[in-house]
C-alpha cells in the first residue's frame, strides 16, 4: 500500500482518492501531470500487491515493473512508460524512489504482512510512502535538503494515520502492520490480525503510534514554514486531511468496535479554499 501517503497508502477509498486529488488539481499543468503519472504507476504496482492472484504471479509481475523502470532509464521506455521519459528529464526524478515504491509493494506479497518489528514497519513506510513524496517533493520544485526532510516526515505521518485508520479493513486482509513491540509492551503476544483488532488493550498500541505520528507531522510542517507556500501547497492540503483524520481516530477511541471515520465535506472544502486559494 502508498502516496496519498504522499497520494495515500489506500489507493482504494474515496477519500484518500479525493483528498490527492484535490491537492493535485490546484498544481500547474506540467506538474499535475507528472503527479498523476507517479499516481498511476503507484496505483498499477499497488494493484499488483493487492490482488488476490497467486503469489509467484504477483512477484513476477512486480519484477517486470522493475525491468521496465530500468528500460526508461537506459532510453528504452516501454510502452507503459513512454510518457514518463519527458517527466523524468523535467523533474529529476530518480530510479531509486520507484525502485523502492516497487519494493514497499513487495513487502506484502511473499506472505501478508504481521506485527513487524519497528524497523521493519519503518522501512515499509519509507518505501511505499517517503519515496512516493520523494518524487513528488521534485516535482513540486522544492530546494533539495528540504524536500527531502518533508518526504522523510509528511510520508511517515501519513503513513501511520493510515495504518490506525485500516486496522479493521487490514485484518480483514490478513494483515497486521502495528508493530510487534508495541503489541508485547501492551501485554498481546498473538500476531492473528482478527483478534489483535478484537483485543481490549489494543488502544495501549495505537495511542503511542498515533503519537508518533503526531511528531512526523509537527516536523513536516516546520519544513513547509520555512518553504514558498507556491511550493508546498499540495503537500500542505494532503497534511491538514489527514491531521483531520488522526484528530477524528484519537476523538474516537481505538477500542472495538471502531466505527469508520472520515473528514467531512465542508472540513475538506475548508481545507481547499484555505490553503490552495486563499
Amino acid at each position: 500500500m502508498t502516496l496519498e501517503a504522499a497520494a495515500d497508502a489506500n489507493y482504494g477509498s474515496t477519500a484518500s482518492g479525493s483528498s490527492f486529488y484535490a491537492a493535485m488539481r490546484i498544481l500547474p499543468r506540467e506538474q499535475r501531470e507528472a503527479m498523476f503519472q507517479i499516481y498511476s504507476f503507484c496505483r498499477q504496482v499497488d494493484d499488483i500487491a493487492d490482488s488476490d492472484g497467486p503469489r509467484e504471479a504477483r512477484l513476477a509481475a512486480l519484477q517486470q515493473w522493475r525491468d521496465d523502470i530500468d528500460a526508461l532509464y537506459q532510453g528504452r521506455a516501454p510502452a507503459r512508460l513512454r510518457d514518463y521519459a519527458a517527466t523524468v528529464k523535467k523533474f529529476g526524478l530518480r530510479r531509486e524512489d520507484f525502485l523502492a515504491i516497487i519494493d514497499g509493494m513487495e513487502m506484502d506479497v511473499p506472505a501478508d504482512i504481521r506485527a513487524p518489528d519497528m524497523a521493519t514497519l519503518d522501512l515499509y513506510c519509507d518505501r511505499v510512502a517517503s519515496a512516493v513524496g520523494r518524487l513528488s517533493v521534485r516535482v513540486f520544485g522544492m530546494p533539495e535538503e528540504d524536500g527531502l526532510l518533508l518526504a522523510h516526515h509528511l510520508g511517515r505521518a501519513l503513513q501511520l494515520t493510515n495504518i490506525l485508520r485500516d486496522i479493521d479493513e487490514d485484518a480483514g486482509l490478513g494483515r497486521l502492520y502495528l508493530p510487534r513491540e508495541a503489541l508485547l509492551h501492551a501485554g498481546i503476544t498473538s500476531d492473528d490480525p482478527v483478534k489483535v483488532a478484537a483485543e481490549r488493550a489494543l488502544p495501549k498500541v495505537c495511542l503511542p503510534l498515533a503519537d508518533r505520528a503526531k511528531r512526523h507531522f509537527e516536523q513536516a510542517d516546520e519544513v513547509m514554514k520555512r518553504n514558498s507556500r507556491r511550493a508546498v501547497r499540495a503537500p500542505r492540503i494532503m497534511e491538514k486531511y489527514y491531521r483531520a483524520i488522526l484528530e477524528l481516530l484519537l476523538a474516537r477511541g481505538f477500542a472495538a468496535p471502531r466505527e469508520p471515520v472520515r473528514v467531512g465535506k465542508l472540513a475538506r472544502i475548508a481545507i481547499i479554499l484555505r490553503y490552495a486559494i486563499i
